[in-house]
């Protein structure tokens, strides 16, 4: 306990009045009585404590759990602390330390045994009405006419009770941090280890209940990146209640997402950094994208942003090849932004996964054009490409590009002849394509 033996009123001295010396002898006298009676608490410690283990059993339902768990931790916890505090008030300068230590240590266990933090403070003030009833009741049964001078004191005691009530306070909640830290910790380690492809098959069930996902579920993974990492607002928005469990890393927002038809857990966040929260209407129940085209169909990137959906999966441990495939979704992006579902662009998907590969493509198939004027080469690869993208009708390509239909016949003439390509002939037009696809995904030729 906090030091009691100290005088509560400073005498200022007066010219006419004895009155600071009768009050120090009162001071005194109190603090004798007060000694006298902890000293005879402090010999019956243990039946003090037997006693208050079976009020917290009676009056504190978080207690009695613990209490019917473990009796025997329960009763040392309280004995420890009645004894070291109740020395406090005989002996502060030697007792007060060990008293705190003791208060700190409680609220740093109790935390970690999840008991509510106000069944904790009501245990140390319950313990503290005891000691200042068994300190009333002494000096009542043996020296009555000093119940008086303990009223000098009671200020003291209850400023103690309060004092280490504050110290259970901040050890309670500095075990709550320290828990919260390594179970986010342990969450985004976990969600990493899922992502890279090396969680343990062991680890399985763990992270199954941990990120609240069927360990044989189907799942998609999203990546999401920025030319500009720190943009104010989400790179991503998904559709209301969509199952996802975010994690960032320093090349993307990775997602993954919870492929279901029926109610599942909301959106959650593990963050390098250590953040873990949930999403809106945590708790109630959700619907996520039966399959990637549903969850492409209802997403939302904001400007920018390229953002990549993988090939569906199926069970955590195969998370890591979802990863795999939206990091090759992501690479096929256009640069300036916009969303691919890797299952619509698998020809793009080739290409990014072997860019040497399509860099010898493309160098193979338009390097000719590199020999004409950079204008020119940019008007035929604009033709050629719109002429593509309309299904090789010449007509709808024309309209594109806001030309006659025979301009665009005449440039596709253009470009045979350069590249000694055909595009009647099926196999070259696929070569046309990956090169073209190549070029724009992996940089053009200097």
């Amino acid at each position: 306990m906090s030091n009691l033996v100290r005088s509560r009123v400073r005498a200022v001295p007066t010219p006419h009045a004895v009155l600071p010396r009768s009050r120090s002898l009162l001071d005194a006298e109190a603090i004798a009585v007060l000694h006298r009676a902890a000293q005879v608490l402090l010999d019956d410690v243990a039946g003090l404590t037997t006693t208050l283990v079976s009020e917290l059993r009676e009056q504190e339902p978080a207690y009695r759990a613990a209490i019917e768990a473990d009796t025997t931790e329960v009763w040392q916890e309280v004995y420890q602390s009645l004894r070291h505090n109740i020395a406090s008030l005989i002996r502060p300068r030697e007792s007060r330390d060990i008293a705190r230590r003791t208060s700190r240590s409680i609220g740093a266990a109790r935390a970690e045994q999840n008991v509510p933090l106000d069944a904790v403070l009501h245990a140390f003030r319950l313990g503290g009405a005891m000691v200042w009833q068994g300190l009333v009741d002494e000096t009542a049964r043996r020296h009555p006419e000093d119940i008086r001078l303990l009223v000098h004191v009671a200020a003291d005691v209850w400023n103690f009770v309060d004092e280490h009530c504050a110290l259970v306070t901040e050890a309670y909640r500095q075990a709550e941090r320290r828990m919260a830290w390594r179970r986010e910790n342990r969450l985004r380690l976990m969600t990493a280890a899922l992502l890279d492809g090396t969680a343990r098959i062991t680890d399985l069930p763990d992270a199954s209940a941990m990120l609240e996902l069927p360990e044989d579920g189907r799942f998609v993974v999203i990546a999401a990146a920025s030319a500009h990492p720190h943009a104010p607002g989400p790179l991503v928005t998904l559709p209301s209640g969509t199952p996802v469990v975010w994690h960032s890393t320093p090349e993307a927002e990775l997602g993954i997402v919870h492929l279901v038809d029926g109610p599942a857990p909301g959106p959650r966040r593990c963050d390098e950094d250590g953040g873990d929260e949930d999403g809106p209407g945590d708790g109630t129940a959700h619907h996520g994208p039966a399959d990637p085209a549903a969850l492409a169909a209802g997403l939302s990137a904001a400007p920018g942003v390229r953002v990549g959906i993988g090939s569906a999966v199926t069970g955590l441990a195969a998370i890591g090849k979802g990863r795999r495939l939206a990091g090759t979704a992501l690479r096929a992006c256009p640069r300036t932004g916009g969303v691919v579902l890797l299952d619509d662009h698998l020809p793009a998907a080739v290409v990014v996964s072997s860019p040497d590969l399509g860099r010898a493509l493309a160098e193979r198939v338009l390097g000719p054009l590199y020999a004409i004027e950079p204008a020119d080469r940019d008007l035929l690869v604009d033709t050629l490409t719109a002429w593509l993208d309309a299904e090789g009708s010449a007509q709808r390509a024309a309209t594109r590009l806001y030309c006659h239909r025979n301009t665009v016949l005449n440039r596709l003439r253009r470009f045979e002849q350069l590249t000694g390509r055909s595009l009647s002939r099926p196999s070259d037009v696929v070569e046309v394509s990956l090169a073209l696809t190549a070029r724009r995904l992996l940089g053009s030729q200097g």
